[in-house]
């Protein structure tokens, strides 16, 4: 008589059988683990009403999650499985987080409406995220067009969304009242527009830096990164309004560079 029951093998029929797997190719899904740990400590900050942390981790997780992507493909580490992790992460950090941490800071005060500007921001995020996904394998697009995205980026959504914190914390005054609230719902409500529009938005991955300007270059982005360290509320303002600013005079390029090639068409979501 056999025996009761097969050996039990963990790789019958030919299934796949582990390997070792290069450091490289784990770092870019540490990367994207560290970003959403990040975001989702923003939210306990936040509802710990510790407002200044929550809002760094809401930053460093946006910033963790714009360059797991990048890193990948520089170490040639790139993957199904990483590609699905980093677009899960993308609703949490740039959506999810900083929606919790504005409301439980100031749109809870407005009540009702408060919380439907947060969810029409994680909404619209989610949105302009899953757009991006369906549309980055549009090969049909002229080339010239790779040049924009099509609405604001989530990441650039995130960072504009927390306005109202970054005027607080200039202790200017401003205190987070139901009169506030009412305002930074609208505003919410704008940004989350802004993400799902069709808004022609310069990326300016293709800009190349001439030889000579190398030098003065590097030197800019230093002195940013150190306004950003000494002085991050007023350097965290003066970028939103920049941004917001930047706007038409992109959908102006856009529409320009459109007339000279003879396009018609909006642009192709591929950023």
């Amino acid at each position: 008589m056999g025996a009761p029951f097969k050996k039990f093998e963990a790789h019958a029929s030919g299934g796949p059988r582990i390997r070792e797997i290069p450091m490289r190719m784990v770092l870019p899904n540490l990367v994207t683990v560290l970003a959403i740990c990040a975001g989702l400590s923003g939210i306990r900050f936040a509802f710990e009403n510790r407002f200044e942390p929550a809002v760094v981790m809401v930053l460093l997780a946006a910033f963790l999650d714009g360059i797991d992507g990048r890193l990948a493909r520089m170490l040639k580490a790139t993957s199904k499985f990483g590609a699905q992790m980093d677009s899960l992460a993308d609703i949490v950090n740039f959506g999810v987080a900083p929606a919790l941490v504005l409301y439980a800071f100031l749109l809870d005060r407005a009540g009702s409406p408060g919380w439907i500007a947060a969810l029409l921001f994680t909404i619209a995020c989610g949105m302009r995220l899953a757009r991006f996904n369906v549309l980055a394998e549009d090969n049909d697009q002229p080339a010239w067009q790779t040049e924009y995205f099509v609405g604001v980026p989530a990441p650039a959504g995130a960072v504009l969304v927390m306005l109202p914190l970054y005027l607080y914390f200039l202790r200017l005054g401003l205190e987070p009242t139901r009169t506030a609230a009412f305002v930074a719902s609208a505003f919410t409500v704008l940004i989350a527009f802004l993400l799902v529009s069709r808004l022609p938005v310069y990326s300016g991955k293709s800009i190349k830096v001439p030889g000579d300007k190398v030098l003065p270059v590097i030197l800019g982005v230093v002195l940013y990164i150190l306004l950003l360290m000494a002085y991050p509320w007023y350097t965290l303002t003066a970028s939103v309004a920049g941004y917001l600013l930047y706007l038409p005079f992109s959908v102006r390029a856009y529409s320009k560079r459109a007339r000279l090639e003879g396009e018609k068409v909006p642009p192709s979501d591929i950023g």
